[in-house]
């Protein structure tokens, strides 16, 4: 697939890919699904095209070719393979294609290694990062025994894909001396400086929580404004804090995505609202302290209105920095933080980790118009040859 245009040449991969599908019409690509099969498939036999070695998938359905270089370091490229429903053909396959296409016309100089992570967006088992997690540190129990919608456990999804569960325990990754991943930004802030990509310097923590405020139902009609107890007025109120509390402080994003009201009715004032609230922030101590000022907030805000307010924390995630060494390498590219969770900040916790953004047009992501350009793919080509033959 070999046009002389390299740009044009990873779209076309990546659209290829795109029609291994569980659904027929959309792109849909989940955890060790027939359409994954066809994935690793189509990826193995370009390796084999390229003469690279050690082609395999492992225990937990990652995808690994290696081209052995003369010097003794060894860098991974990689990203993940699988999709959210009706997907589009960029977001982490693009990075998996990037590395064969740098393994087939990098400088011979390190051992290059290219692994597409076989789960990453959480679609068929609810929990995301099956295949990095496996990659880096092995399936222990809470993993193997995520079940999905059919009653199957990712321990049985592995056996009936014809690998060994038990095997899956066990750390898939070999020495390495560092990770690097090319990802679409998935948002729109590089389309806003005219960049076609960037350097991810962190990836921002994240904390998640239910919130509830318990009022009193009652009758549209007949209750008067100053006797009420009306939870959705206390829940906007706070939605509304929340979402200044992010506008004032740089770089935190707060999101209240779901809202349920009970008991949903025109003419009876609202007796609960239930929230959802997503904060995300690379610096921990900032997202922190802004959950616990919402958090007392809310206390008050339900105190002046007379109903009850809870919270139920799910989700504390803890930024991850790329490694400064790394970064460094990239100096003249613009930084960003990444709003998004990405294999990169699983990886990082074993291998020293750097990671590119490519601009979304239109800041389009889990979307089937998500596009790349082809410039921009070849500015990302461009920043892979120059670290690969620099990287000591």
């Amino acid at each position: 697939m070999h046009t002389g245009q390299p740009g044009k040449t990873a779209i076309d991969h990546c659209r290829a890919i795109a029609q291994f599908t569980d659904e027929p019409g959309v792109i849909t690509r989940t955890f060790l699904s027939p359409a994954m099969r066809d994935c690793l498939a189509y990826l193995t036999a370009w390796a084999q095209r390229i003469g690279m070695q050690d082609i395999h998938v492992d225990a937990a359905g990652n995808f690994h070719a290696v081209r052995t270089g003369a010097g003794a370091e060894r860098l991974i490229i990689g990203s993940h393979l699988d999709t959210v429903p009706n997907a589009g053909a960029f977001d982490g396959v693009l990075g998996v294609v990037l590395g064969m296409m740098l393994a087939e016309t990098a400088a011979p100089g390190c051992t290059l290694e290219v692994v597409g992570f076989s789960e990453e967006e959480g679609v068929r088992f609810q929990r995301p990062f099956i295949g990095s997690t496996a990659f880096v540190h092995g399936l222990n129990d809470e993993f193997l025994n995520l079940v999905d919608s059919s009653g199957i456990t990712v321990g049985e999804a592995i056996t009936a894909f014809g690998l060994d569960a038990n095997a899956a325990r066990e750390p898939q990754i070999q020495s390495a001396d560092a990770y690097l991943e090319f990802h679409i930004e998935q948002g729109p802030v590089l389309e806003s400086l005219a960049l076609p990509i960037a350097l991810v310097d962190a990836i921002a923590g994240q904390s998640r929580a239910t919130v509830e405020f318990v009022g009193h139902a009652n009758h549209a009609g007949t209750t008067p404004m100053n006797l009420r107890q009306d939870a959705f007025c206390a829940a906007a109120e706070w939605a509304l804090l929340a979402e200044k509390t992010a506008q004032e402080e740089a770089g935190l994003v707060a999101t209240v995505g779901s809202v349920k009201v009970s008991p949903d009715a025109v003419n009876i004032v609202p007796g609960s609202a239930k929230l959802s609230l997503d904060l995300r922030h690379a610096r921990d101590s900032i997202r922190l302290n802004a959950f616990e000022e919402l958090l007392n907030a809310g206390h008050q805000i339900a105190a002046r209105r007379q109903v009850e307010f809870r919270c139920i924390p799910r989700v504390n995630q803890k930024a991850v920095p790329m490694n400064a060494e790394l970064t460094a390498a990239f100096s003249s590219l613009h930084r960003m933080t990444s709003g998004a969770g990405h294999d990169a900040m699983i990886v990082a916790s074993r291998i020293p980790s750097a990671m590119i953004f490519l601009r979304s047009p239109g800041g389009l992501s889990h979307h089937p118009d998500e596009n790349v350009l082809p410039e921009d793919v070849e500015a990302a080509l461009a920043a892979g040859h120059a670290f690969i033959e620099n990287f000591k």
